[in-house]
């Protein structure tokens, strides 16, 4: 299936790795020309050197928690193609415990981390967007944003990502703009979270994966990336608002 995006322009933030970069490596399959951002500079230049010769991308290092970053980001994106016709909003870390283990720093940074560069981010480009009548933004969330589980923070950051990607929909259908968001399982990729699990406690994981995703394995970065090359691409024109889970049938939400 032709999805469409040759020569369509994507920003994927937080894409050294994981599921930033399979997501970034997806939409450049498809002929996108592909923004990458980190904080990191040689974990940016390693990742670029994975992708086809014909297709590396713009790499730009930047921290977009703070808005010099995600203006650096934009704004050399532009430079370099013109548009911006694809934001993947991936970038995202919450630490903290139990409600009243849990600082007000550590809520604080949640929300710096995770949701302020979506937001920031989404509002750089949507004017772009809105002159050229089209545009797609996608926010890479969690199972974990629609029901329970997983670190409190995180939950409720994903969650309002989620929210945000609703919202953003309705306002801006009007404009030729679709909002989506994602909804991953438990994914593992090397140095992940639950990669680095694996390691220290295989037989702990392999319990946790027979009891909690019945696909029985855990997903895989490209698993993600794959949904959101089609989420971006004209194939899907008719989802907006929507809430996409890629989980194995790990969740147990209804809706």
């Amino acid at each position: 299936m032709d999805l469409g995006l040759t020569g369509k322009v994507a920003i994927v933030t937080g894409s050294s790795r994981g599921l930033g970069l399979a997501s970034a490596r997806a939409l450049a399959q498809e002929g996108c020309l592909v923004t990458l951002c980190a904080r990191g500079g040689v974990a940016l230049r390693e990742a670029a050197a994975t992708f086809p010769a014909g297709a590396r991308p713009l790499t730009v290092e930047a921290d977009v928690s703070t808005p010099s970053g995600a203006e650096s980001v934009v704004s050399a994106t532009l430079d370099r193609f013109g548009r911006v016709d694809v934001l993947v909003n991936n970038v995202g870390k919450a630490a903290g415990g139990a409600i009243d283990q849990t600082s007000d720093d550590e809520w604080q940074s949640a929300l710096d981390q995770t949701l302020f560069p979506a937001i920031r981010m989404s509002r750089l480009v949507v004017p772009h967007m809105k002159r050229q009548g089209s545009g797609v933004i996608l926010m890479i969330a969690s199972i974990w944003g629609r029901e329970s589980g997983g670190r409190m923070t995180y939950n409720a950051v994903k969650a309002a990502e989620i929210s945000l990607a609703k919202a953003m929909a309705q306002q801006l259908a009007t404009e030729g703009i679709r909002v989506n968001s994602i909804a991953p399982g438990s994914i593992a990729f090397e140095g992940g979270s639950w990669w680095k699990r694996q390691q220290e406690d295989p037989e702990g994981m392999a319990e946790f994966v027979k009891r909690e995703i019945p696909a029985g394995r855990f997903g895989r970065a490209e698993e993600v990336g794959d949904v959101v090359a089609f989420l971006a691409s004209a194939r899907a024109s008719w989802v907006t608002g929507a809430c996409v889970t890629v989980d194995g049938g790990q969740s147990r939400a209804g809706i």
